[in-house]
């Protein structure tokens, strides 16, 4: 509960009693639902792009330049028919209404059923009745010119095609096809576990599994999460490289990933086997938690960050090179400047301990537990709501007002996070790879793969590194009374969940232990992720969500040149004591707070540096996919056109045919776009003699009419409705 207390520090530069945006409100109630409900990312950040559009197209249907999603569109082969509603008189009000029903349509369908779904359902009831809209209102007629008809009749067309979208959303998303190949890792006791396929994912059986939202799971062995999912509907991900694989169920699969490294038979200095340099460079991270441990390190932007994307690994060697097996961290160098300020970053040294199990948490599921996808929407508000920040597109044009920069910025960030969990969850589900605390307790049950001539060894062992990993001698304590754990491998490393009887006071600390007893820095009914490792969901979800902040504010910084986060000595940890001393986190990039979170689960144990690189890669391509197809959602914008006419179209929607009254003389082009953009439809009319178009040829939906005079200036735009 310590987190819970420092939540909204990361808020710290927002007007207490500032208005927020309808979109904002509601964004705000969706993340409390997320924390309130079980840690599955793959599921929220689908419930946060679902919410985003329905927020965006309400916002859309009275902009004449943007073009909806889902409303009036054939969607992911589901057709959301839209027969077209009356210009309001206050378009603030009506946008508010129809995103207002259809939220609290979705939500309240999405968690019904949550462990928190009182209180959950109760914030959602609260926010809706402040509004003054009655929930008991349910008709979906708008013909009448209802906005909150609309927004009911949106609200549950996103739920019908929630149940059709390749979610398994009518089983509770769950698996259809796929089966582990190990049996479970059973965590209440220390077994022999060198029979498994080490290249594999294991299940983990708890007594008691508390996800990362600490909500207890009424299972003893949780199922892999979304292994299936890549099948789901995306946004922006392209079905052009779409490949279906079969490895017992299809695999859909949106980017061409290299199988990650098996483990190698090494005669000899078995780091040099990429799989046992992975783990093995976990398991030496994992000596950096100890709190007795006085090393420090710069965590400031001076310090950190700045690495560019050019010199990501994709060798072996590179790798090597990439990564500091011994002292942690990457290449980075910092920065030498603020570019606002102008000024060197002030250095910010502290003990590594305190930084590495921070980020460990901190980044596991965000400052409260509301997963990745959910994390990165809190980093974005903080962003929005910073004094310094100036809401142009891009950073660029006109100031936008709070309503249209969420809409826009919630539907690139939904969909850029939609998609990295398809494309991430459809690759861990087609390699089904193992996580550290199975590789590296098989490497250490099988023995050491240095050195041939001493004790122990055996072709997949974990490789021997003096005073991190070791054989145990007859003098060691560790060696049994019997000396009967003489030769067995020991790893100098957080001790775990074992050590720790009272998280508010204790540390487990970093020391001597059974190679076969590792844990990752996670609480015991917890310990990793119920899914596979490769490649990393976090280093996708974070370098997707870089990109689009980056492109959405124009600036590849944080407002001022540096984003933080006040972390308070012994309140922050959760399942032990610590840190030991205030800090704070910084970051000068949106893209160096991404690597950061990658290095994290390193840390946590949770991913070796194989999982990492790839997820990066994707995440950045994805970034820039989904925040293209927002920008060519939101429309050109028209600083250039000369809207000096005025036209009217009737009837509308319309049908057969389209007549027009306008104070154009002459000859003029007139065309229709459809909601992709493109062109549906053109014909020249000379206004002096007609003013009808024929339409008959188009199908129904939304379309764009532009009317361009006779020197192919654009002087006219409006959305029109075929029936």
């Amino acid at each position: 509960m310590k987190k819970l207390l420092l939540l909204l520090l990361f808020c710290a530069v927002c007007t207490a009693n500032a208005q927020q945006s309808v979109a904002r409100q509601w964004n705000e109630v969706l993340l409390d639902a997320i924390r309130s409900d079980y840690a599955r990312p793959t599921v929220h950040a689908r419930n946060l792009y679902h919410s985003s559009v329905l927020m965006y197209d309400a916002w859309a249907l009275f902009d004449n330049n943007a073009q909806t999603v889902f409303l009036g569109q054939n969607y992911g082969g589901y057709d959301c028919r839209y027969n077209g509603i009356l210009q309001p008189g206050n378009v603030d009000s009506a946008r508010q209404e129809i995103m207002s029903y259809a939220l609290f349509r979705l939500l309240t369908h999405r968690f019904s059923t949550s462990p928190g779904a009182t209180e959950t359902l109760n914030n959602i009831n609260e926010l809706f009745s402040s509004f003054g809209y009655d929930p008991q209102f349910t008709s979906t007629d708008y013909s009448n010119g209802s906005y909150a008809a609309l927004g009911n009749y949106l609200g549950n067309e996103m739920i019908a095609f929630g149940r059709q979208d390749g979610a398994n959303e009518n089983f509770e998303y769950g698996n259809q096809l796929y089966e582990p190949l190990n049996p479970p890792l059973v965590l209440a006791e220390y077994q022999d576990i060198t029979n498994i396929d080490p290249n594999h994912w294991q299940p983990l059986s708890f007594d008691l599994f508390i996800d990362q939202s600490g909500n207890s799971v009424p299972v003893a062995i949780p199922d892999f999460l979304g292994p299936e999912w890549g099948a789901v509907v995306p946004f922006a991900l392209d079905a052009a490289n779409l490949q279906i694989k079969n490895n017992g169920f299809d695999s859909h699969l949106y980017f061409d990933t290299e199988e990650p490294p098996q483990i190698e038979n090494s005669m000899s200095d078995g780091i040099n086997d990429p799989y046992k340099w992975n783990f093995t460079l976990v398991a030496a991270w994992s000596a950096h938690l100890d709190p007795e441990d006085a090393t420090e390190i710069d965590i400031s932007p001076a310090g950190l960050g700045n690495v560019s994307i050019d010199t990501y690994p994709t060798t072996f060697d590179a790798y090597r090179n990439f990564y500091d097996l011994m002292e942690g961290g990457d290449i980075g160098q910092g920065w030498n400047l603020n570019p606002y300020t102008n000024q060197p970053y002030a250095p910010q040294f502290v003990k590594r301990s305190d930084y590495t199990r921070v980020l460990a948490e901190f980044w596991a599921d965000g400052p409260d537990s509301e997963t990745p996808p959910g994390h990165w929407y809190t980093i974005l508000n903080y962003v929005s709501d910073h004094p310094l920040v100036s809401k142009k597109f891009k950073g660029e044009g006109p100031t936008v007002n709070d309503l249209e920069w969420d809409v826009k910025s919630y539907l690139a960030l939904g969909g850029a996070m939609h998609d990295s969990a398809i494309a991430t969850w459809g690759i861990k589900g087609h390699f089904d790879y193992v996580r550290p605390i199975s590789a590296i307790r098989y490497m250490s049950g099988k023995g050491q793969s240095s050195d041939s001539s001493l004790p122990n060894f055996d072709p997949q062992g974990i490789p021997l590194i003096p005073d991190l990993i070791e054989l145990i001698d007859e003098n060691d304590p560790l060696a049994g009374n019997m000396g009967e754990l003489v030769g067995e491998i020991k790893i100098k490393a957080w001790r775990g969940p074992d050590f720790i009887n009272d998280p508010e006071n204790d540390v487990a600390g970093v020391g001597w232990i059974l190679g076969t007893h590792w844990w990752p820095y996670q609480r015991g009914t917890f310990v990793t992720p119920p899914f596979a490792g490769y490649v990393s969901g976090h280093s996708t979800f974070s370098r997707a969500a870089a990109e689009i902040m980056t492109q959405l504010t124009g600036d590849a910084f944080f407002p001022g040149g540096m984003g933080t986060f006040d972390i308070k000595a012994n309140q922050f940890l959760v399942f032990e004591d610590g840190p030991s001393e205030d800090f704070t986190l910084q970051w000068a990039t949106y893209r160096d707070a991404s690597d950061q979170t990658s290095l994290s689960r390193i840390w946590g144990g949770i991913h070796p540096p194989i999982d990492d690189i790839p997820g990066r890669l994707i995440g950045d391509e994805i970034g820039k996919r989904a925040f293209a197809k927002a920008e060519r959602l939101f429309g050109a914008q028209q600083t250039s056109e000369k809207n000096d006419t005025s036209a009217i179209l009737f009837p509308i929607p319309f049908q057969q045919e389209m007549n027009l009254t306008t104070d154009l003389q002459g000859q003029c082009t007139v065309q229709l776009f459809n909601m992709n953009g493109e062109l549906a439809h053109t014909e020249k009319i000379d206004f002096n003699a007609s003013s009808k178009i024929d339409t008959s040829g188009l199908s129904s939906g939304v379309y764009v009419l532009t009317i361009k005079n006779n020197e192919g200036v654009t002087v006219h735009r409006q959305k029109v409705i075929r029936r």
